[in-house]
C-alpha cells in the first residue's frame, strides 16, 4: 500500500470527495465511495478488476452495496486509487465551529467506515489521520473478520480488547485474546482477525503511522 504524503493528505478529504448526508447509513455509504474514488480517478471497473486481481462483476457488487470487500481486497482496491483504507472513513456529523475538533471527537460525532456482510464497523477516534497516529473503536459481530486472506502495511500496531472475544493471526500464529487482552506486532508481518465468540467484539486498535 502507498505511504507517500500525499496520499496522507487525501485521507479524510471532504473536500477532495462529495461525503454521504448526515444520519445516512455508513455501511450503504462505502460502495458509493468507492465507485467516486475510481471515477474521479478515470479509472474502468476493469481497469481496477486487472491491477488487483478482483472480477469486475465482484467490483460492480461492492459499488453497488451488494457486496463487502474483505480487508484485504479494501486494501487492494485502495492501493489502486492511491489512497489507503482509512481515506474511505465518512463524517457523521459536522465539525464542530471553533478549534474543539482538531483536539476533541465527541461520541456522536466520529467518522465511521463499516462493512455490511463482513459485520465490522470501525470507528475513528482522532480528530483526523493527518498526524503520526491512528485510533480505532472497533465493533466486530460474532464470526465477524478480516477474511481469510492475510494483509500487511507499513508501520506497527497495538490494540486492546474491551468486551468479547478475538483470534488473532500473526503470520502463522495464531493468538486467542479475551476482555483485557492486548497486543501490539509490527504491522509488515501478515496478519488477519476474527470474533470467534457468541457476542459482540469490541477493541480499540492503533497504528502508526496511519497506514490502514
Amino acid at each position: 500500500m502507498s505511504e507517500s504524503g500525499d496520499d496522507t493528505a487525501l485521507l479524510l478529504s471532504a473536500s477532495a470527495i462529495s461525503r454521504p448526508e448526515d444520519g445516512e447509513d455508513p455501511v450503504a455509504a462505502l460502495g458509493p465511495l468507492i465507485r467516486e474514488r475510481r471515477k474521479e480517478q478515470g479509472l474502468t471497473l476493469a481497469e481496477v478488476a486487472l491491477r488487483t486481481g478482483l472480477s469486475v462483476g465482484h467490483l460492480s457488487q461492492v459499488e453497488r452495496g451488494l457486496s463487502t470487500p474483505t480487508i484485504r481486497q479494501l486494501q487492494q482496491i485502495a492501493e489502486t486509487m492511491g489512497v489507503t483504507i482509512g481515506w474511505f472513513f465518512r463524517a457523521d456529523a459536522p465539525a464542530a465551529a471553533d478549534d474543539e475538533n482538531r483536539v476533541v471527537v465527541r461520541a456522536g460525532q466520529r467518522r465511521k467506515m463499516a462493512m455490511s456482510q463482513a459485520g465490522i464497523v470501525d470507528e475513528l477516534l482522532v480528530p483526523s489521520l493527518d498526524g503520526a497516529l491512528e485510533l480505532l473503536f472497533c465493533t466486530l459481530q460474532p464470526g465477524a473478520g478480516a477474511g481469510p486472506e492475510p494483509y500487511a502495511h507499513a508501520g506497527e500496531e497495538a490494540g486492546l480488547v474491551l468486551a468479547g472475544e478475538m483470534e488473532l493471526w500473526v503470520e502463522d500464529e495464531r493468538y486467542h485474546l479475551r476482555t483485557g487482552d492486548s497486543f501490539a506486532f509490527a504491522s509488515t508481518r501478515p496478519h488477519r482477525y476474527r470474533n470467534p465468540g457468541s457476542t459482540e467484539l469490541k477493541l480499540v486498535w492503533a497504528i502508526t503511522p496511519p497506514s490502514y
